[in-house]
């Protein structure tokens, strides 16, 4: 069905989602943003990117500086966060289909290629990293171009409201995540392609 599957990487191979909630007020003393409960972490999952930057108030020039350092802090710590049980047979699923894989991700290639670990790196064959929140629309035409795919055989597959939007933007089809950030509603709510429960569930779909 799909030639080139695009994914992204923290909240839908990387289950960095509750290690950012623990940084997210360390992080919000450092740059100047507003302090939160862990109630309201948890409300944020039904928000939107601008929404959650609105809600912190965080202005967006801040946006790559905070970036970076976020990009430090995983590396500080990229043992302490796990992929997603079955992430791997997934990579190995759709590799072994003839599926070629790329990923864009904001987070560095250096921190992806750790938490993935040798073997499923290896899987990848196309990587973007850094891009800006906002920025993959952009990515996700590089590798389609480097992969030597049309649009239509194309699939991004990610886990909050800006990959649906993302790939929407590049022409391409999408796939939203439902164990990641975003809660499902809102995922819905933007009318992804498809929608995976589990990371099975993509491999046995995208295999139909």
């Amino acid at each position: 069905m799909y030639k080139l599957v695009i994914f992204d990487f923290d909240g839908t191979l990387a289950d960095s989602a509750r290690w950012l909630a623990r940084e997210l007020n360390p992080l919000g003393a450092r740059f100047g943003f507003r302090q939160v409960s862990e109630a309201e972490v948890e409300s944020l999952r039904g928000c939107d990117t601008r929404q959650i930057l609105a809600r912190l108030g965080v202005p967006g020039w801040k946006l790559p500086l905070i970036a970076r350092y976020l990009q430090q802090r995983v590396a500080q710590e990229a043992e302490t966060i796990q992929l997603f049980p079955g992430a791997k047979a997934l990579l190995r699923s759709l590799a072994g289909q003839g599926v070629v894989l790329g990923l864009v991700s904001s987070n560095s290639a250096a921190n992806v290629r750790r938490i993935l670990g040798p073997e499923a790196a290896a899987l990848i064959e196309h990587y973007q990293c850094g891009a800006g929140l906002f920025g993959k629309a952009a990515r996700f035409r590089k590798v389609v171009r480097r992969a030597r795919v049309k649009p239509t055989e194309t699939l991004c597959i990610g886990d909050e409201t800006r990959d649906i939007e993302a790939a929407r933007a590049a022409g391409l089809a999408s796939g939203a995540v439902v164990w990641g950030y975003n809660r499902r509603e809102l995922l819905a709510e933007r009318a992804p392609t498809w929608m995976f429960e589990t990371p099975d569930d993509v491999a046995a779909r995208l295999a139909a």
